[in-house]
């Protein structure tokens, strides 16, 4: 599942006509190179939830044959936040466990090592984040990495990259159609020691504002 309903409120005025997923890096939508790369490492049956300017974002990927994929869509009338869009997509996702990527991250993550993680995730263990360095818009960072398990609390912590795998079950009792932040359904499982992590010490960038669109396209260029 691909995050894509948020309003992206730090890139006004970009995106007062173009949703932020959709922003344009070196000729393509940001989005685009996400899909790209989860196409390579074995992802190709998508869900995008989409709210502000949803049919922008419909209209140019469509069922996602073009980008090698087949995408499905989970509409929402108001962003449910990340928690509540997930739940309302439960019915697209299927049974088993589900991979998670914001449709506003740049990473050189290689996305591969998540079936694995996959396959071995339960209710009783219902979630793996991927996390990263605090980079300088963050730099308190959000959890501690403890033996391979995520921890709150005092003492180093690192940033949550956007990127996760789930069990259905985590939102299992989350009512459909109202939202909910995710750190909030993630705190008794985290705190019971139920959510693995890793770090990853690769490329990573969030692209929530527009000078770090432009950084972006700076390094894209260069390579």
């Amino acid at each position: 599942m691909i995050l894509a309903a948020g309003r992206g409120m730090r890139m006004r005025p970009l995106t007062d006509s173009t949703p932020k997923p959709m922003l344009p890096v070196c000729g393509r939508p940001l989005i685009a190179l996400l899909i790209e790369r989860l196409r390579r490492c074995g992802f190709d049956r998508l869900v995008i939830n989409v709210s502000h300017l949803g049919a922008v974002i419909e209209g140019a990927l469509g069922d996602g044959a073009a980008l090698g994929v087949s995408i499905a869509y989970s509409r929402e009338a108001d962003a449910l936040e990340t928690a509540g869009g997930i739940a309302n997509a439960l019915p697209l996702l299927g049974e088993g466990p589900f991979v998670v990527a914001n449709g506003d991250i740049y990473s050189d993550f290689d996305f591969r090592r998540l079936h694995a993680v996959a396959r071995g995730l339960s209710a009783a263990q219902p979630a793996h984040l991927v996390l990263v360095e605090n980079p300088p818009h963050h730099p308190a960072g959000d959890y501690a990495l403890r033996a391979g398990r995520l921890a709150e609390g005092d003492g180093p912590r690192l940033t949550f990259s956007g990127i996760g795998v789930y069990h259905p079950a985590l939102f299992s009792l989350l009512a459909p159609g109202r939202p909910y932040p995710l750190a909030q359904l993630l705190r008794p499982p985290i705190t019971q020691g139920r959510v693995s992590g890793e770090r990853h010490d690769g490329l990573w960038m969030d692209i929530g504002t527009p000078a770090r669109l432009a950084d972006l396209e700076r390094h894209l260029n260069l390579q």
